[in-house]
Formats: C-alpha cells, structure tokens, sequence
C-alpha cells in the first residue's frame, strides 16, 4: 500500500488502516524529513519517501520492488502518476483527495494524463472516490473499532493545533501547504 498525503489527518489514519486490516507493507509519500521520521517511528509505515528530495519513482521502485496494490490517493499530479506507473495487474486507487489539483480548472476526479490512463486501463486498475456520506451504514461500526484500535494502542492520531480564532486563515494556508502532521486544529476554548 502506498498512500500519499501520508502525514496528514486522512493519510496517517488510512496507511495505519491498511496495516492493520492486513497490508504486508506501506509506504507513505509527505513533504519533509521530519514527517517521514513520525510515520515510520510513530505510525507504523514501513517506509516514507520525501517527495521534494529525490526522484519519487526511484523511490518507490526500491521500497516496493513487486508493485503496489493499493493506493490511497490524497494529492493527484506527478506523485498519483509515478505510483500508478508502478501498479500491479488488478490494484486500486482509492482517491480521497486532490490537492495538487484544487486550483485548476478541471473536473473531479481530474482525469489522468493519457499515457497514464493508459496504464491504468491496460492493468485493469481501478479509480474509486472515497465519499464517507456513500458508507453512512457503516459509521457506528468504524467509530466503535477507530476508538478501539486507539485504546488498544494500534491507531494514532496527531494534531497541529493553533490557538485563537484569529489564526483560522493561517492555519487553513499551512494545512493547504503541508504545514501541518496529522489533523490541523484550531483552538478556540480550553
């Protein structure tokens, strides 16, 4: 499983998800050494690639030298292109979010690049988007076993918090940014 997006509130839980519903190995993609440290350290990855350092696709052919089978999808562009290039016969895109994408003029789901789409075709890959509001049966189960799997220890949570309403613009520019670990809070009451 590759998930990228991997440091933030829906990439960390998703990548802690899949290990713990039976992943072999997953590998998150963020934007700063520091946050590759916390996922692996903290958040049970077995690796993280830094997307600003490096070639991601050399990256990703090293920690997932048989493909990969699962793609938790939150950024889209180059990064979404580099690992479908590297997917398995049958795998699946779960796309959650495109945040490379929000400020061009194009549908959503984005479509991928020709060659890409290509690929994706070729290898019978599929492209779902994940709506929570499509599983509402399924809410009461998953936050009984989310609160379980954090009182058992398997699941973690991290939060950016910023104090005062004041700072809700800049809070909501670093999230969009990548300035935030996990889920970007802003306090407004102790």
């Amino acid at each position: 499983m590759v998930v990228s997006g991997a440091a933030g509130a829906c990439g960390s839980v998703a990548g802690q998800i899949g290990r713990l519903e039976g992943c072999s190995r997953v590998v998150g993609i963020c934007g700063t050494d520091e946050k590759c440290s916390i996922l692996v350290s903290e958040m049970g990855f077995d690796a993280a690639i830094n997307y600003k350092k490096g070639n991601v696709a050399e990256q990703l052919h090293k920690l997932c030298p048989a493909g990969v089978d699962v793609y938790f999808d939150n950024v889209g562009g180059d990064i979404s292109d580099a690992v479908i290039n590297q997917m398995n016969q049958n795998s699946h895109i779960i796309l959650c979010g495109q945040i490379s994408q929000y400020n061009k003029d194009v549908p959503y789901p984005p479509p991928l690049p020709p060659a890409v789409e290509e690929i994706r075709k070729a290898r019978n890959i599929t492209r779902e988007r994940f709506l929570v509001l499509n599983y509402m049966d399924k809410h009461e189960a998953s936050i009984l076993q989310l609160c379980q799997w954090i009182k058992e220890g398997k699941l973690k949570v991290k939060e950016t918090v910023v104090k005062g309403l004041e700072n809700i613009g800049g809070a909501f520019q670093s999230m969009m940014t990548g300035g935030n670990t996990g889920k970007q809070i802003v306090l407004i009451s102790e």
